[in-house]
């Protein structure tokens, strides 16, 4: 599609038919998670760029597979609507989705200001502002203009993330008494997920010159200086409904959003509970999975798998 001079905008114009009556729907939560917003009835529009016009391709496609028409256009308001109108109804369809996240961080707030909580109720708040913070950035990379309230929901968040934080001081004895540099890390042979995971995690941001060992039936007692992790009796396994990513990461405080954000996916892959709902999951899951019919050597899988979690590091660290 050739750009046309002077456009700021994409259109897409569309008829569904009345049936199937779900393709509407679906329509228009995909138009909803684009950011698109409506000019007129059947008509959307989203900011230019290549992203958006891939997006409203893939939206037309599903359209007309499902028997409807489309139509993508380059397009420049010239008389009606202006450009800053048009920038209005993104901003006030921004807003809304802030205030309803707003809301929620207030009452979560609310939760804090308790008194002493107990270990359960920490885990909830945590899961529950983790949730919030994954709403947050999904409404932030649809907000095309910075709408107004985006930097009061920036801030609930930041001060229930910090009234979440454990005290400087909570590091466990478990990770004080251990040496600094170069343990051995023993663990469960044929590792999957947490195990390649954790592996990761301790070589990139723990441990940079760990040794890894890896035990089968009956794991015996850890020779002197190992350190034992996703376990039975392991210093660092399954705690709760955390996995073993998790709890290494709370207990070495990795203060990381990009970790965060892996925390979660694994968790959803590992637990199998759906706690974060990761979009992610699936299909990191199956690259594991892949690297694990190809390898049959714990080692080789850790090297393997550290590939795709320093990429999908990378992705979450640069993402703005």
């Amino acid at each position: 599609m050739t750009e046309a001079r002077g456009s700021r905008w994409l259109l897409l114009i569309h008829q569904i038919p009345p049936r199937p009556a779900y393709l509407r729907v679906k329509i228009g939560r995909r138009l909803q998670a684009l950011g698109a917003v409506a000019v007129k009835n059947s008509v959307y529009v989203l900011p230019l760029g290549a992203q958006a016009l891939e997006d409203f391709h893939w939206v037309r496609s599903e359209i007309v597979a499902g028997g409807g028409d489309a139509s993508v256009c380059h397009a420049g308001f010239q008389e009606g609507l202006t450009d800053q109108a048009v920038e209005s109804l993104f901003d006030a369809a921004r807003d809304a989705d802030y205030a309803g996240l707003a809301r929620e961080l207030r009452l979560l707030q609310q939760t804090l200001g308790r008194g002493k909580r107990p270990p359960l109720a920490r885990e909830r708040a945590v899961a529950a502002a983790s949730r919030l913070r994954k709403r947050f950035e999904d409404v932030a990379a649809v907000d095309f203009f910075r709408a107004a309230r985006r930097d009061e929901v920036e801030g609930l968040l930041a001060a229930v993330e910090l009234a979440l934080r454990p005290a400087p001081d909570a590091t466990p004895e478990r990770v004080r008494a251990l040496p600094r540099k170069g343990r051995t890390w023993v663990t469960r042979g044929g590792v999957y997920v947490d195990r390649m995971a954790s592996a990761w995690l301790i070589r990139r941001f723990i441990d940079a010159k760990a040794r890894f060992r890896f035990v089968r039936g009956e794991p015996g007692k850890p020779k002197p200086g190992e350190v034992r992790f996703d376990m039975f009796e392991a210093e660092f396994t399954h705690r709760g409904d955390l996995c073993t990513f998790e709890v290494l990461v709370h207990d070495f405080r990795l203060d990381d959003p990009a970790l965060r954000h892996i925390s979660e996916i694994v968790h959803d892959i590992d637990l199998k509970d759906a706690k974060f709902a990761r979009a992610e999951a699936p299909g990191l899951e199956r690259l594991l999975a892949g690297i694990a019919l190809r390898r049959r050597e714990d080692l080789a899988r850790i090297d393997d798998g550290a590939l795709v979690f320093d990429a999908l590091y990378e992705s979450f660290r640069r993402k703005k």
